[in-house]
């Protein structure tokens, strides 16, 4: 019997993965990139392709390699745990590599349409039409992974700032930035206070004559480096501190949550208190920060109202002349114009079951791959959706009723909107934890702790107590991969690697007290394993 052929669009992180999904259900995948390599968004170039997304040359990853990895394949031990987009870019490379993905794409190919055979209600295959070198082709497919992500288009709300048509300096999207020198002695404002926004407000406030960040709400201001000095997102992302997060109100979460952020800098002070939550907005990632606005070098503004030839009045009366540059970090909206009436977008909002699957066709036989905004890492989000999708394609798993996916559509839809603060960026948003467990359910790969904290204390004290990184979801079922176990016990090994490049001498009263932290550790782990489950 032949195998069942996917058509894999894009050749970025999700796209990668996915062909590799394709390949561990024996289907036979076609990527199709329209760029000559891969990488997607985080492959820097300096004049990108046509209305490709593009990192500016300064960005360092905001999750760190243990939460960002590929299941089965952890980043070498050398990188830096945060790594720079080249450093990104070359492990992506390595990943293709070391499974041979690159033979299955075709580069330089643009997908044109995506539409359903006539037949579909009993095929469920699609015709996808491609361009290469001005020469069209139709190919039919018996399954679609769609992975172009979510920066596709440019928001670009000039209708919200009047007279920016009148400005006389120089404006423009932040991902058409992608270095400070152009900026050198101007006096700048940036308006936007997401990631891209506060990181080019602190990289040009380093050569800027001043530069002005503004902000409709404020945002609170997370750190990449935690305490002790470990990754942030390793020290949260337990699943025992995941459980007691669901045992208390998310009230009192935010509440500890907020006075932690604020040991660090009084957002009050600093200007950039939100009216909202901690936990009610996309985290922005930034450890300089409070240091550029400490400094006077970065000053934080309310929202601009309106812009004259060359200065900028805000909504609060104040006003700052001599503008040279606007810079609007005002984010991204997705789009699908090669698909037919299949997937809708509407104000950045689409209906997919798990955020993966369309709910109205009557195969599943598309699949929506990395279309979220977690609060996380999104690369092992986009490697269990392909993991499950390519499952579906195969007929290994089910999907429920059109009725039972749209109802819990609606029902995460409603928890979103009572969560987040009302945004276009607020759509597709995920915990990281939750998010992966629930996927990990669904493919049959959820590690069962109960069982392990007899047959094997040890790992299961690290999957309870120890940070959730994908490589937990080979340890068992499909794709089971046999170095998982080991992975996941060295994984402080693989943190502390980089950082560790001078000998040091260890003290004694330390040790001891790592020790006892340790015991006591062990000891809430059998105390809290079984009111786990």
């Amino acid at each position: 019997m032949a195998k069942k052929r996917v058509a894999v669009i894009g050749g970025g992180v999700s796209g990668l993965s996915s062909i590799k999904c394709c390949l561990e259900e024996d289907l036979e995948p076609v990527c199709f990139e329209r760029t000559d390599d891969i990488g997607g968004l985080w492959r820097f170039q300096e004049n990108p392709e046509d209305g490709r997304a593009s990192i500016y040359k300064s960005v360092v990853i905001n999750t760190s390699k243990e939460m960002m990895c590929f299941s089965d394949y952890p980043i070498p031990d050398h990188f830096p745990n945060f790594m720079h987009n080249s450093k990104v870019l070359e492990y992506f490379k390595m990943y293709a590599k070391e499974f041979d993905l690159i033979k299955y794409i075709r580069f330089k190919t643009t997908v044109c349409s995506v539409k359903k055979r006539p037949d579909f209600s009993t095929s469920g295959q699609w015709e996808v039409v491609t361009e290469c070198e001005g020469r069209k082709d139709m190919n039919v497919f018996d399954g679609v992974m769609v992975c172009t992500g979510h920066h596709t288009n440019v928001n670009l709300p000039l209708e919200s700032f009047p007279g920016i048509e009148k400005f006389k300096g120089r404006y423009l999207h932040s991902r058409d930035y992608k270095n400070p020198v152009g900026f050198t002695g101007k006096r700048v404002i940036i308006i936007g206070i997401g990631n891209s926004g506060v990181d080019l407000a602190v990289e040009i406030s380093h050569t800027a004559q001043q530069v002005f960040l503004s902000t409709r709400r404020g945002a609170w201001i997370l750190n990449r480096v935690g305490d002790h000095g470990y990754p942030a997102d390793v020290l949260f992302s337990s699943r025992f501190k995941h459980f007691l997060k669901n045992m208390l109100s998310m009230s009192l979460v935010n509440t500890i949550l907020e006075k932690n952020i604020n040991q660090r800098f009084d957002h009050e002070l600093f200007g950039l208190k939100p009216k909202h939550r901690a936990l009610s907005q996309h985290p922005t990632v930034n450890d300089d920060l409070p240091n550029r606005i400490i400094s006077g070098l970065v000053k934080v503004k309310g929202n601009v109202k309106e812009f004259t030839e060359t200065a900028a009045i805000f909504e609060d009366g104040s006003r700052e002349d001599n503008i040279d540059a606007v810079i609007f970090a005002t984010g991204y909206s997705f789009a699908f114009p090669f698909l037919d009436d299949s997937v809708k977008v509407v104000r950045n909002k689409i209906s997919l079951y798990k955020k993966v699957f369309p709910p109205n066709l009557e195969k599943p036989t598309l699949a929506i791959i990395g279309l979220i905004q977690p609060l996380g890492a999104i690369m092992p989000i986009s490697e269990l959706q392909g993991r499950w999708a390519t499952q579906v394609f195969k007929g290994v798993k089910t999907l429920p009723s059109q009725s039972e996916m749209k109802a819990e559509i609606a029902k995460a839809q409603k928890e979103m909107e009572e969560r987040y603060v009302e945004s276009q960026r607020h759509t597709i948003q995920g915990d990281y934890v939750d998010t992966m467990e629930e996927l990990a359910d669904l493919v049959g790969v959820k590690p069962n702790l109960l069982a392990l904290a007899f047959t094997d204390p040890k790992l299961a004290f690290h999957l309870l107590l120890g940070p959730c990184t994908p490589i937990h979801y080979r340890l068992q079922g499909p794709g089971k991969w046999d170095g998982a176990r080991q992975a996941i016990l060295t994984t402080d090994d693989r943190i502390k690697k980089p950082m560790m490049t001078r000998v040091v001498e260890k003290h004694n009263s330390v040790n001891s007290a790592v020790t006892m932290v340790k015991v006591m550790l062990v000891v809430a782990f059998f105390a809290v394993i079984m009111t786990y489950f």
